[in-house]
């Protein structure tokens, strides 16, 4: 299989699991307990929440240690909600977050918080001006606008809406998942509140992540335990997890011209794309410089983006629709959808995501397969019609 779906995951860094290792085997004290193997368990937390902080110019104080992805934004956005003191409470986010912050606010909404969304342009940028029309002046308590999404690949100007919510007083979160790594974040520089991170779109493990919460901002725990993360998150610490995480963080911030290699692979395969389909579309900023490193999401118009993946999946490439998929339904792509894509459109969407095992071979491999692909599918269509 020639895997083009990091996006989705990312396989684990061999040394992540050699770190991980030792507290899966030998070192499986409890980084609570006061004797020698806790705390022994206890430093090699520390040690990884003192490397995942040094990323992002936060300090250790400010890491938080969860499950992933969705913990974490489930903790920041439930957790500021119930710390505020505001009477009438708003929240502002963008139509194209992923599911796990739409579908939390959404719940939040249910309970009576008021919420903005903004849309973005069609090549799937957040405007700042269209944040800032969305404030409600002493009701607005949490902006949450992702760093890069998920699907089309967006860089969004998160810190300027950062330091636009900072100069309102208003917290802000930014979802970033698709962005860690990838693209320089540094909280103090971009204003960031509460910032939201898996540990498998990094060559991580999967069930480890971390939200950084700015020192002094408060907010009330979503698990309540034993008092682990500073009362923050209860329940003890998955410690080969979190080591796991660390030893893949750093990897990723040490791959120095990754990215560039990256740019560089999207930028050929587009190329080659563009050369067989003039018709392609490209969903997503059109400058490169725009997007997640490696990250493509195309339209063959006219040809199911499910189909391609299932077709695909046949010969041996792992991509994705950009959109749950289940056979025969998958709804039309809610990004496409706020970038003003209509419903058929919008299920036409391909994401081709490269990653750190990605070769100039594949590459080729896929421009080779795809045109047998796409008209055996063009030819099943027109005989379904």
């Amino acid at each position: 299989m020639i895997y083009f779906d990091n996006a989705a995951t990312t396989p684990l860094d061999e040394k992540a699991l050699e770190a991980m290792m030792p507290f899966l085997k030998g070192e499986y004290g409890n980084p609570s307990s006061v004797h020698e193997a806790g705390r022994h368990g206890r430093a090699a937390l520390e040690k990884a929440r003192a490397l995942i902080a040094s990323t992002l110019n936060a300090t250790t104080k400010e890491i938080v240690f969860t499950s992933g992805g969705t913990e974490s934004v489930n903790a920041i956005h439930k957790g500021v909600v119930l710390a505020s003191q505001t009477p009438k409470k708003h929240i502002i986010l963008s139509s194209i977050e992923h599911h796990c912050v739409l579908d939390c606010v959404e719940w939040l909404e249910k309970q009576g918080v008021a919420v903005s969304r903004v849309n973005p342009n069609n090549e799937g940028w957040i405007d700042p001006k269209d944040v800032q029309k969305a404030i409600r002046p002493g009701e607005t308590i949490l902006i949450s606008i992702m760093a890069a999404n998920n699907e089309v690949g967006a860089i969004e100007p998160f810190g300027e809406i950062g330091r636009l919510a900072r100069q309102q007083g208003i917290l802000f979160h930014t979802d970033a998942v698709q962005a860690y790594g990838k693209i320089p974040i540094d909280v103090k520089k971009d204003s960031i509140d509460f910032l939201s991170v898996s540990a498998h779109k990094i060559y991580g493990p999967k069930g480890a992540g971390f939200f950084y919460q700015r020192q002094g901002v408060a907010l009330v725990p979503l698990v309540h335990g034993g008092g682990q993360e500073r009362d923050l998150r209860g329940g003890t610490e998955n410690v080969a997890g979190i080591v796991g995480m660390a030893e893949a963080a750093r990897l990723i911030f040490e791959r120095s011209g990754e990215r560039q290699r990256l740019k560089g692979l999207a930028q050929e395969l587009w190329k080659g794309l563009k050369g067989l389909y003039p018709e392609l579309k490209l969903n997503g900023p059109q400058d490169i410089d725009q997007r997640v490193p490696g990250l493509l999401n195309v339209t063959f118009p006219g040809v199911p983006g499910e189909m391609l993946v299932q077709s695909l999946d046949a010969q041996g490439f792992a991509v994705s629709s950009g959109a749950a998929c289940a056979a025969g339904s998958a709804p039309p792509s809610h990004v496409l959808m706020a970038m003003g894509r209509n419903a058929a459109e919008a299920k036409q969407g391909l994401r081709i995501s490269l990653g750190h095992g990605t070769t100039p071979e594949q590459v080729q491999a896929f421009l080779r397969i795809i045109p047998s692909v796409v008209e055996k599918i063009k030819t099943m269509t027109s005989f379904d019609d």
